[in-house]
């Protein structure tokens, strides 16, 4: 707090604070409300005191999009599959490469139908979703803060079903379907980018330390790591037995 200043002769009760905005950057102090942890800054860095630029927004999103139309044909393409079998249970499509890589061998499975329907129809739900808030997001929308949880909350579900179909597949099946293993991949991708953005925009509350986290990238080691690490354990346990 300061004072304005005095030449020695004004008397001591008409010094006033001076009540300007202390906060970095000008921001006005409920604009600071809405940033989780503020409190734990310390001495603030200012770009993460303020919305994230429109050219980063960008890029997360395209990445999204990007995954999302991938996961999208996957989906379609397992859904278009489950049709055929259901039909005729000893179709053999191009996927079914041996005994370990088989599309119609994971999908005649009771885990390809959890629900009682085509696990796909569900891959189908969760990348219409994202889909929309990828492009609405190039558009320069921003959605409020319940809807992007909402969101958050929906993908993760997607992801931890993505990741249990490939323990199942891993761990019950013996048998890798290369389309399912494209739709644990792309829905990883596009969570975490779903997630970047919910962190550097304050809609989850973890705080600024997050917050630096994913404005300097780091994010993206973890999620490669993790990718490598579900690769690598594909090749040590079904190397030999990929191609035949």
């Amino acid at each position: 707090m300061t004072q304005r200043p005095t030449t020695g002769d004004e008397p001591l009760d008409d010094l006033e604070p001076d009540t300007s905005d202390p906060t970095p950057d000008g921001l006005a102090a409920d604009e600071l409300d809405d940033l989780d942890g503020f409190d734990d800054l310390g001495d603030p860095d200012p770009d993460l005191l303020l919305p994230a630029t429109p050219a980063w927004r960008s890029r997360t999103a395209v990445e999204m999009l990007i995954s999302g139309l991938i996961g999208l044909y996957a989906s379609f393409f397992l859904s278009v599959e489950a049709w055929v079998l259901a039909g005729d249970p000893t179709s053999t499509f191009s996927c079914d490469v041996s005994s370990v890589v088989s599309c119609s061998k994971v999908a005649l499975t009771w885990q390809a139908q959890l629900l009682g329907f085509p696990n796909a129809f569900l891959g189908i739900l969760f990348e219409s979703v994202v889909l929309t808030i990828s492009v609405a997001t190039l558009g320069g929308v921003r959605f409020p803060r319940w809807f992007m949880r909402g969101a958050q909350a929906l993908y993760t579900v997607g992801l931890v079903f993505a990741l249990w179909l490939f323990s199942q597949s891993y761990f019950v099946i013996h048998a890798l379907c290369p389309w399912c293993l494209l739709i644990t991949a792309t829905t990883t991708l596009v969570w975490a980018g779903l997630t970047r953005i919910n962190v550097r925009d304050g809609h989850l509350p973890l705080g600024a330390g997050a917050r630096r986290f994913v404005a300097s990238g780091s994010d993206w080691y973890v999620t490669v790591a993790f990718l490598v690490v579900l690769a690598a354990m594909i090749l040590v346990r079904y190397g030999s037995g990929l191609l035949g």
